[in-house]
């Protein structure tokens, strides 16, 4: 497997244009103050091969937005790695998130070891390895959390490079006390993965 590559920036979007990209989704954000925003192949053309979206590096983009903060990340939506398999038994293939708009992400702890968006209100669908490549939706554990530098640490999950964690889990921590006070960890932030 390659070592990741991280690219020479951070991915780069006004609020304006995040916002535009945001209005086909509808989202309600004065119910939703606060959501996160992943871009697939945001880096598609200038890093790994530039015909294909790939695995195993930081190509993609998160952006968290709300009234006060637009912030980006660079970030990883495909799972590590390709695994076959069918049906929704033991034997079924990597799951990779499919695009849409998913209300089913709060901040908690990932694997009972540190904070993050946990998947754990809602479902999500994921477009899985096979052949063909099939779709299973339900609670999969697709959280958002904290990747590696020399893998992208996921099998389905988004995940942020290493050095930008701790900004991206605080500035997650401060927007949703400051929106949803003592609810903080138990309020849905939507999660949009277009791409």
């Amino acid at each position: 497997m390659p070592k990741p590559i991280l690219p020479s920036n951070k991915p780069r979007l006004s609020s304006s244009e995040l916002h535009e990209k945001l209005n086909p989704y509808d989202l309600d954000r004065n119910l939703h103050p606060v959501i996160v925003v992943g871009i697939r192949g945001y880096y598609l053309k200038t890093m790994g091969d530039p015909a294909s979206n790939d695995r195993g590096i930081y190509d993609d983009a998160l952006f968290i937005d709300s009234p006060q903060v637009t912030a980006a990340f660079n970030a990883n939506t495909d799972p590590t790695l390709f695994r076959k398999g069918k049906g929704t038994g033991s034997e079924k293939g990597i799951a990779r998130l499919k695009p849409g708009l998913y209300n089913a992400h709060c901040l908690g702890l990932h694997k009972n070891k540190y904070l993050a968006l946990v998947q754990r209100l809602g479902e999500v669908t994921v477009i899985r390895d096979g052949d063909p490549d099939y779709e299973e939706t339900g609670y999969f554990g697709i959280n958002i959390h904290k990747g590696g530098y020399t893998t992208t640490s996921s099998l389905g999950c988004q995940t942020i490079h290493p050095d930008q964690w701790d900004s991206f889990i605080s500035t997650m921590k401060d927007q949703s006390v400051r929106y949803f006070g003592k609810k903080w960890d138990k309020t849905v932030i939507p999660y949009v993965l277009m791409g």
